[in-house]
């Protein structure tokens, strides 16, 4: 089943719940089969990958059994569970958008391995001359130059609002901020480039 049940399905799950109450285990996992994918699609709609889809449709089954004594109906049940999943989903998002959002203090320079050493004192200056000029922009541009060079698909809402600016404007300013970068950088970082909005 993938969407909301039907009214023969909810008489079902009624009858279901009213057995569950009383503590009757198969009937609540009769609930759990019937009920999971639709969980499972609400859950994914918040843009979650499988498993931390998997980890919130179990989270709200474990909150049922905490809650069951306090659902009335079938409609109330179906209600409430849809209302579980989508509040822990959206503080999962939360969660795994925050761990994404690198703090820039926490950044290193990080050569290949792998590269020989004429490779890699190239990189190394390369690095250090990107990081100089980098440090002549303004301060937004670097922290968002900073997110997008270490996060490799940033969410744009939480970085607009840890910028403090609006989502559809981080698209540009990051397309200024590089330009100016790149300008930097073809000046060979001449003290006399100056910063162009």
């Amino acid at each position: 089943m993938n969407g909301l049940p039907t009214s023969a399905t909810n008489a079902h799950i009624g009858e279901l719940l009213e057995a569950a109450r009383t503590g009757d285990r198969q009937c609540l996992a009769e609930i759990v089969r019937e009920l999971t994918p639709m969980l499972w699609h609400i859950a994914r709609a918040q843009g979650l990958d499988p498993d931390s889809s998997s980890d919130v449709v179990q989270h709200t089954w474990l909150t049922l059994v905490r809650s069951l004594a306090d659902i009335r109906t079938p409609d109330a049940l179906t209600g409430w569970l849809v209302v579980v999943t989508k509040r822990e989903a959206w503080r999962v998002a939360r969660a795994l958008r925050a761990e994404r959002l690198v703090d820039p203090a926490d950044l290193r320079d990080s050569p290949d391995q792998d590269l020989g050493p004429e490779q890699l004192a190239v990189a190394a200056e390369t690095n250090h001359r990107l990081w100089t000029l980098l440090r002549r922009l303004p301060d937004r541009c670097q922290r968002l130059l900073r997110i997008v060079a270490f996060v490799p698909r940033p969410d744009y809402r939480a970085v607009g609002a840890s910028l403090g600016l609006p989502h559809g404007s981080i698209g540009p300013t990051r397309g200024r901020c590089l330009a100016q970068l790149r300008r930097l950088l073809e000046a060979g970082g001449r003290d006399d480039e100056v910063w162009v909005p």
